[in-house]
């Protein structure tokens, strides 16, 4: 049973709380509009996009507190966060150390995925190719579906005589950046002519690709045009109900589907897997059922930010995804990180350090 308060205490109990919602009503204008109603603000890679928004959503469900995550590719997010418009950003092209400590930023991985081949071909369930064809297509040198090269990856099988129309992301991406690095990788003329990066040096006039925003533009770019060939993340392969195509991994031997199984054994054949170096390079890992194009995504906040409240309710919120790990990413067509690189990132949160000497709390 409550107990009324003694009477003298009440009034001094009502100007307690009179004084706190005046100091809050003064303080939260200077938190900006964002903070002031605990919404935090994210853009960038639209390769893990669906994921960051299932956690959002799961998020809010447990804390109550909002969330949003924007697509915009990697070069918006690490554009923005660079200017501090956002609160993170997301990104599969990783800083390096010293590009890090010259921009203030703290990165973190969070997952692993694949990047997948896709094509429209009516009347072709499974597609065969190594890397250098994929790359000899990419770069304009093979240009029809039933070319003697592709036809001999694939016997038995009959190829249209269809023209090849090649997709290509519009935005910086790094699933471009990643899928632009494993052309080069394994074509000396691919990485001459086109060469790697988040916008490559496509070919242009008549041998000239379409161009697609974001992976679900690529996604609904294929479905639309037949004899399309694009590379899309793994998840939205399945939720496009795309035809994802069969590389040949390093082992040479094999050709094999990208799935999350195929994710970890790129990731145990690497440096990050054996020495836990969360920037070490996946694609065209060693081992069977090892996927050629396996790539980590990060995300980056400040590692200054002007104030503890404004970097609190951001940091919870990874820190939250951090901690709860593989159970967020059952299912979703990406794979956890190893334990080795998990375990530093409590550390690597911590390290932030609010410029008016606040105190940050992430948990």
């Amino acid at each position: 049973m409550s107990r009324a308060l003694p009477l003298p205490q009440a009034p001094r109990l009502l100007r307690r709380h009179a004084l706190r919602a005046a100091v809050l009503g003064a303080l939260l204008p200077a938190l900006g509009p964002s903070h002031a109603l605990a919404d935090v603000q994210g853009v960038g890679a639209s390769f893990p996009s669906v994921v960051y928004q299932a956690w959002t959503e799961q998020y809010a469900r447990a804390h109550g507190r909002k969330v949003r995550y924007k697509p915009t590719g990697s070069g918006d997010g690490q554009k923005q966060i660079q200017a501090r418009t956002v609160d993170f950003a997301g990104s599969d092209v990783p800083f390096s150390a010293a590009d890090l400590a010259s921009k203030q930023l703290v990165q973190l991985p969070m997952l692993v995925g694949g990047i997948v081949p896709a094509v429209n071909l009516k009347g072709v369930s499974q597609l065969r190719l190594d890397g250098n064809t994929l790359a000899d297509i990419f770069r304009g040198e093979i240009r029809q579906w039933n070319h003697p090269r592709i036809a001999a990856l694939n016997p038995g099988v009959t190829l249209p005589a269809l023209p090849i129309t090649r997709v290509v992301r519009k935005d910086k991406s790094g699933s471009t950046d990643a899928f632009s690095r494993y052309l080069s990788l394994v074509s000396p003329a691919f990485r001459e002519q086109v060469g790697a990066g988040m916008l490559p040096k496509w070919p242009e006039g008549a041998l000239a690709p379409v161009a697609a925003e974001g992976n679900d533009g690529i996604a609904q770019a294929i479905k639309a045009t037949p004899g399309a060939i694009s590379y899309v993340s793994f998840d939205r392969l399945h939720k496009a109900q795309l035809n994802g195509v069969l590389l040949r991994n390093a082992e040479d031997s094999d050709f094999v589907a990208a799935s999350e199984a195929g994710f970890r054994e790129a990731v145990r054949n690497s440096s990050m897997g054996r020495a836990g170096d969360e920037s070490a390079s996946l694609l065209q890992r060693p081992g069977k059922g090892a996927w050629p194009i396996t790539v980590t995504s990060y995300i980056l906040v400040d590692a200054r930010p002007k104030s503890a409240a404004a970097a609190s309710e951001a940091l919870h919120f990874i820190n939250w995804t951090l901690q709860s790990g593989d159970r967020l990413l059952a299912d979703t067509g990406f794979a956890p990180l190893p334990v080795a690189v998990q375990a530093r990132m409590a550390a690597r949160i911590a390290s932030v350090r609010a410029q008016d000497g606040g105190v940050i709390n992430y948990y």
